[in-house]
């Protein structure tokens, strides 16, 4: 990442939606990515371009993503968007009296998942409900079980990509969840990127 880091313009201008050029070569994941540096098309910066390519593609070619649990092979880690616990997810309640709650903390399982989940509500809308998870948070603070709404249906995964190659929208991916407690590697279909960040929909604990 230093490398790369060097090799961009240095002015932090904040056009790429960073405030460093240091912060943008850390979310750079493959060449695409630079064209939301426009100081780097500029002459006197010519070549520099292909120099972060070829650092790029060597960078995606050591990485090997493997789960804990499965033994299987991903294609990169999703971490959080900036600022945020965890990546987001989009959960479908089977129970249909749930009546949820923007900001309410809540417990459930996701369908074909042993482990209970604890997440806060972002937004509740059209029986869909954004989450963040946050843990077993009654236990830290000494509050009351949240309420439990059963098993959920996860249908989609939001975040930055970490470690791996950037795919392209339509893709059929193998992923690793960076606060997945067992580091088991899901699959899904990627709906929207920008950047490195992700939009994974049609999510599925059975890796093919």
């Amino acid at each position: 990442m230093s490398q790369i880091a060097k090799l961009l313009p240095g002015f932090n201008c904040g056009e790429c939606g960073h405030r460093s050029c240091r912060d943008f070569a850390a979310t750079l994941v493959d060449v695409n990515g630079l064209e939301r540096c426009p100081i780097l098309k500029q002459d006197r910066f010519s070549g520099r371009a292909e120099k972060i390519a070829e650092l790029l593609a060597a960078q995606s070619e050591q990485v090997e993503i493997i789960g804990v649990l499965d033994g299987l092979h991903a294609d990169f880690t999703l971490g959080p968007l900036p600022g945020e616990p965890s990546c987001r997810e989009d959960l479908h309640p089977f129970n249909a009296k749930a009546d949820l709650k923007d900001g309410e903390v809540l417990r459930y399982r996701p369908l074909g998942c042993p482990i209970t989940h604890f997440a806060r509500i972002l937004r509740y809308e059209q029986g869909i409900a954004t989450v963040h998870l946050v843990g077993p948070v009654h236990l830290i603070n000494g509050s009351l079980m949240p309420r439990d709404i059963g098993i959920c249906m996860v249908v989609a995964f939001e975040g930055v990509i970490c470690k791996g190659k950037r795919p392209d929208v339509g893709e059929t991916v193998r992923f690793l969840p960076q606060h997945c407690m067992m580091q088991k590697v899901h699959s899904g279909v990627v709906v929207h990127s920008e950047g490195a960040r992700l939009r994974i929909e049609a999510i599925d604990l059975k890796v093919w």
